[in-house]
């Protein structure tokens, strides 16, 4: 074989992916259909939490905090290695009403989780609703673009070839393995075979899928420019967050939109975001609007991704179906597959990861 691993998706995960097995001496080839990060990788608000945690099943929330336990050390890794800053911090979370508070405190106390009962404008001055809310300070963010840029800088330091404009086409298969995937670059063999294409997997994987269920949900973002501190901490109401950026920017999310592998955005979408930022930030007009964006995520059934071998082929695997917490769940993903891969024990129960 050429060489050890072949991951299809040069997103987050691919790359965390990729990455892990570099790191434990694997000789690895990233395939990717377009660009590195491209993807709702790029476009997510690199939240690291699900939100909020107490309304998601115990394997996401299972899996979003111990990948969030290694972010620190991860992030640290990748900016040493890399000099590019993912900018992670603890910029803390203002959980604005309506929300169930006791579900909130019963889910926070049982996971040590710090919630404090505050008054909004007290952790937010420039906010203009003056409530009963909640301060989660644990909570941290990254900023994509630059976690992508030293993710694949690290690659190419570990000796990790990422091809682009490289999208997979085709299987060759004999006696359940798989021999090779088929590309308009060519041929590409390997001992194993990784699914990383977000919410292209189904589609990569095709008539072998089985019973996965993973979809594109398009998300649409606005992203202002504001003076630096305008904003210090992530702020939750309903769908509704606001994330600040140490430079100023603050991007506004997000949309849940069943629309099929359609990235275009809308007008109806930016007029909707924007009346969502009038009742919180009066400031965030218009006028202050740098761009608009859209993503497709990779939508599962509760949130819960698939991390597992195929049931037919030995040699297949997939690391997809993450939804709206790629990002937090990257480290800790890469982890349990390559712990699969390798035979290494799980740090917890990943059963519920199971390919359907």
């Amino acid at each position: 074989m050429s060489q050890d691993f072949v991951v299809i998706g040069a997103g987050i995960i691919g790359l965390a992916t990729a990455l892990e097995l570099a790191k434990r001496g694997s000789k690895v080839t990233v395939l990717e259909r377009a660009v590195v990060g491209g993807e709702s990788s790029w476009a997510g608000g690199g939240i690291l939490s699900a939100l909020p945690p107490w309304k998601y099943a115990p394997a996401v929330t299972r899996l979003t905090m111990w990948s969030e336990q290694l972010f620190p050390g991860w992030a640290d890794e990748l900016f040493s290695a890399t000099e590019i800053d993912p900018e992670y911090h603890r910029s803390g979370l203002l959980m604005l009403p309506e929300f169930d508070r006791e579900a909130a405190r019963i889910w926070c106390r049982e996971h040590l989780v710090d919630c404090v009962p505050v008054q909004s404008t007290d952790i937010s001055p420039r906010i203009s609703l003056e409530a009963g809310a909640l301060w989660l300070p644990q909570i941290a963010q990254v900023r994509n673009p630059r976690l992508i840029k030293a993710l694949q800088r690290r690659l190419e330091i570990a000796k990790v070839k990422v091809i682009e404009h490289c999208e997979v086409s085709a299987w060759k298969i004999s006696r359940h393995q798989l021999v090779s995937v088929v590309t308009p670059r060519g041929e590409f063999s390997a001992a194993g075979y990784i699914v990383c294409g977000g919410a292209w997997s189904q589609h990569i994987i095709g008539n072998f899928s089985l019973h996965l269920d993973i979809k594109p949900v398009r998300g649409q973002m606005l992203l202002f420019k504001t003076q630096p501190g305008f904003l210090t901490n992530i702020v939750l109401q309903d769908d509704t967050y606001f994330i600040p950026r140490k430079d100023g920017h603050i991007l506004l999310g997000g949309t849940v939109e069943h629309v099929g592998f359609d990235n275009s955005t809308t007008e109806e979408a930016k007029s909707e975001l924007l009346s969502r930022a009038a009742k919180l930030f009066p400031q965030l007009t218009e006028k202050l609007l740098v761009r608009q964006w859209a993503g497709l995520r990779p939508g599962s059934p509760e949130n819960i991704p698939t991390i597992d071998r195929h049931p037919q082929f030995d040699n297949l695997f997939i690391n997809s179906g993450h939804f709206r917490y790629g990002v937090t769940m990257a480290p800790g993903s890469a982890r349990l597959l390559v712990n699969l891969l390798l035979g290494v024990s799980q740090p917890f129960d990943c059963s519920p990861y199971a390919w359907p």
